[in-house]
């Protein structure tokens, strides 16, 4: 059995419509990318299952949807203004452009040691910093008093929210807020697909605890987190926990893990959980003259409270399950290509294929039946759909290929016996099915 290789993802992507080049009839704009129709609902699954896990399922966290646009001073308080950028260099010989953590391994070697990835050359332009946070203007005329910037992360609309929903909500300590949004970064070093790039979505969690509390929630998150990967399918060898060195911390941060999943081209980053110490609410409390405090009703003291930060990125967390579930198998001597994405994830469900589609009655048939079964499995993670546009061996194998679960196919026989044959995808068994069973079978089998 194959595997993914990233020529394979991005071929399967674009052929069955998950994940096209933005703008790709005028050329395409680098590192920004559209999602087609069945990456439209995969990535719609895949938030849909993080928020389920970490707000519905828990009775400690709040939701929040800040907007992308913030005063700012928010980016003074927070840092990203004075410490927000890449240090670059460029190669002499081909003239690329790197960033020196990337040619020194995160400071293992230094920048004289290091050879250009692209043509092996060794000698480098003087290092300088480059901002990463996109600039716009508020209001008519382009001038410094109007500027401000798209966020490059989602989390600074949870800080600065922080008492607005203290107050609103009345919680407790610990609690969180967890937000899904799009972030923006001016990355010159681009790549590997929907890795890295430049307009991007986040899954964030903030999450207040008492200081003295902060370790031990650290932990018990990074635990939680990998379980959501695990749970969800991802196989455990393709998953791992890397603790950060003291000097890769960011200035905010007491500890930070990564937890890491090896894409085809190697291991690297899927989910940072962060202790962030009182960094942020200490901050912008500073900054704008407000009180973000937390009363503590056991002690009478007021506290700032220490926050645990887990961060995950929507694309990321699409392709490495794109990537985990991909496989290439040989059946009757002829390859199939299988999605084998968890349930709650596959972006189809079920597809109703007619045997023969010159047969109206059996095309007829296999439309009703389509039709009945979207109004009983029509929330967005059980979508059902009509397909006749290939002979049915095709079809299969189709259906295979973007993960769908059950494929029922509506034959001559079915018009006697009121019964359609349900494939399952992994195992390929078939079994005859009366269609006043199916919506009973599917939802227990959904």
């Amino acid at each position: 059995m194959q595997t993914a290789t990233m020529d394979k993802i991005v071929s399967l992507c674009k052929r069955r419509g998950f994940i096209f080049q933005n703008s790709e009839i005028y050329g395409g704009l680098g590192s920004t990318w559209d999602y087609g129709p069945l990456g439209t609902e995969f990535k719609r699954n895949v938030k849909k299952a993080w928020w389920k896990s970490v707000v519905y399922e828990r009775d400690d966290i709040e939701g929040l949807d800040a907007a992308i646009l913030m005063h700012p001073k928010t980016w003074v308080a927070s840092g990203h203004v004075q410490g927000f950028f890449d240090v670059l260099v460029d190669c002499k010989s081909c003239k690329k452009r790197f960033k020196v953590e990337q040619l020194t391994e995160r400071g293992k070697k230094k920048l004289e040691q290091a050879k250009c990835p692209e043509c092996g050359g060794t000698a480098f332009t003087q290092e300088r910093p480059f901002n990463l946070m996109f600039k716009t203007f508020v209001g008519p005329v382009e001038d410094t008093g109007s500027q401000i910037f798209l966020r490059p992360e989602t989390a600074q609309g949870i800080f600065v929210n922080f008492a607005n929903v203290l107050n609103s909500t009345h919680r407790k300590l610990p609690f969180g807020i967890a937000q899904i949004g799009k972030a923006f970064r001016n990355e010159v070093t681009t790549g590997n697909f929907t890795f890295r790039s430049r307009e991007f979505e986040q899954m964030e969690i903030e999450y207040f605890v008492q200081p003295k509390d902060a370790d031990q929630c650290h932990k018990s998150w990074i635990q939680d987190r990998l379980n959501w990967y695990l749970q969800l399918g991802i196989k455990r060898d393709n998953l791992r926990v890397r603790e950060h060195e003291k000097g890769e911390l960011a200035h905010y941060a007491k500890a930070c893990a990564d937890i890491e999943y090896k894409f085809p081209f190697g291991w690297s980053e899927l989910e940072g959980i962060a202790n962030r110490t009182d960094f942020d609410l200490v901050e912008h409390a500073k900054h704008s003259g407000k009180d973000l405090g937390y009363f503590d009703e056991e002690t009478k003291q007021r506290i700032t409270p220490y926050i645990i930060e887990p961060s995950g990125g929507v694309d990321r967390t699409v392709l490495a399950f794109l990537a985990d579930a991909y496989r290439e198998e040989t059946v009757r001597e002829r390859k199939r290509v299988v999605l084998g994405l968890d349930k709650s994830l596959s972006p189809i469900k079920v597809a109703v294929l007619p045997l023969l589609k010159n047969r109206p009655e059996i095309v007829d048939l296999a439309k009703s039946i389509a039709a009945d079964l979207r109004k009983d499995l029509s929330d967005c993670d059980k979508k059902v759909v009509y397909d006749d546009t290939a002979s049915i061996g095709r079809l299969y194998r189709r259906q295979d290929e973007i993960g769908t679960i059950f494929c029922l196919t509506v034959d001559v026989e079915s018009l006697e016996d009121k019964k359609v044959t349900v494939r399952e995808r992994d195992s390929m068994q078939q079994e005859r099915i009366s269609i006043d069973r199916l919506k009973q079978y599917l939802k227990e089998r959904l």
